[in-house]
């Protein structure tokens, strides 16, 4: 008769190191560890990049290499056979799924999911995905308004897909970019905010900074976001306009839509981010020219060289030295205002970008007092 599992004492190697449980699919990892394969999963799915037991850091994407041996000493010594590993799902299935448009809704929301897990952690599958045409199946779900989870579990799938450069260039040759703001403007759930750092990650690639700018609805879009959108979403919007104005041409797009009085809105109600964009902005004369218009800006940036993170001071200096370097009139307020004291207590800081966007803004001041 076959021993009961909770009978038997079973060796300690029979366990899964996470559970603590006898593995029914013992895997091995590249650190030469085995454990449970559905434990070691939800440990990777988490975003962890480490053998849980040395914590060395595991190739991306991790392998997991079934340890037949261990399981057939598993089956043997308790008598009773354990059940076969759940198998890996088809991509190519899925995909059908996905394309077909007889496939009913709740289908091609589990495709959907299962290649998004699929493709997090699969450079193949990703590839496989691109090249198939699924890409305007799943653009197609972007669109569905609808249907918020169908939206996001689509522009979900689409980020994982943009992670690999080569992809980026090829999901806007796909048509990415409208369908994203499209969603930008009218998603539900967290879809629009999902759209936005979907951009942001396409943007990554030179030439989609252009391509996104050009698009004459992307950068209103996510102007309007910033306006009226979540935290969230305020938050994802003001990134993917950084990433974009890193391109000279989108600078000029970005205040011509009103994004200056915009972000200072945003930088007075706590969104640091909004402080990172006004330093690129500030980098053209149509920006600094809003900005230097715009009554208590000065006393905003203040506030940050005096409250703000790290990187929230780095780009505060350099905002405040690209106007004063073109407009004594700024030199005149911000030393009024004690900025030049503010910046002497940064020349020690830790962080070595404000100590020398510090230092610039310094020399500009006193080269400009030693000019009046």
């Amino acid at each position: 008769m076959a021993n009961s599992n909770q009978t038997v004492q079973f060796p300690d190697d029979f366990k899964c190191p996470i559970s603590l449980e006898i593995m029914s699919d013992p895997v091995i990892l590249s650190s030469g560890h085995t454990f449970d394969r559905s434990s070691i999963q939800r440990w990777l799915d988490a975003g962890h990049r480490t053998c849980p037991i040395t914590k060395l850091p595991l190739p991306d994407p991790p392998s997991l290499i079934p340890n037949h041996a261990l399981r057939s000493l598993i089956s043997n010594y308790t008598l009773v056979p354990l059940p076969e590993p759940q198998s890996k799902p088809n991509p190519h299935s899925l995909i059908q799924t996905l394309v077909s448009v007889s496939s009913p809704l709740a289908a091609k929301l589990n495709s959907l999911d299962q290649l998004g897990r699929l493709c997090k952690r699969d450079f193949g599958a990703r590839r496989r995905l691109t090249e198939s045409g699924a890409v305007s199946a799943v653009l197609e779900c972007v669109n569905a308004d609808d249907d918020a989870s169908l939206q996001e579990k689509a522009l979900s799938l689409l980020l994982n897909l943009s992670l690999d450069d080569d992809n980026k260039v090829g999901l806007v040759a796909e048509g990415a970019v409208g369908k994203l703001v499209h969603a930008v403007y009218n998603g539900a759930g967290d879809s629009r905010a999902l759209a936005a750092t979907v951009l942001t990650s396409l943007a990554v690639v030179e030439v989609n900074k252009a391509t996104i700018g050009a698009h004459r609805h992307a950068i209103p879009g996510l102007i309007g976001l910033l306006r009226t959108g979540s935290a969230r979403e305020r938050k994802e919007a003001a990134t993917a306009l950084f990433t974009l104005c890193s391109f000279a041409d989108n600078r000029v797009r970005a205040v011509e839509n009103w994004a200056v009085p915009i972000l200072i809105q945003n930088v007075r109600s706590g969104l640091e981010r909004a402080v990172e964009v006004l330093g690129l902005l500030a980098k053209c004369v149509e920006g600094r020219e809003e900005m230097m218009n715009h009554d208590g800006f000065l006393e905003t940036l203040r506030f940050i060289l005096r409250k703000g993170s790290s990187r929230g001071v780095q780009y505060a200096l350099l905002t405040i030295n690209l106007l004063c370097s073109c407009s004594e009139r700024m030199c005149f307020e911000a030393l009024k205002a004690g900025v030049f004291e503010i910046c002497l207590g940064f020349l020690e800081d830790d962080n070595e970008k404000v100590r020398r966007n510090a230092t610039s803004l310094i020399q500009v001041l006193q080269g400009k007092v030693n000019q009046m």
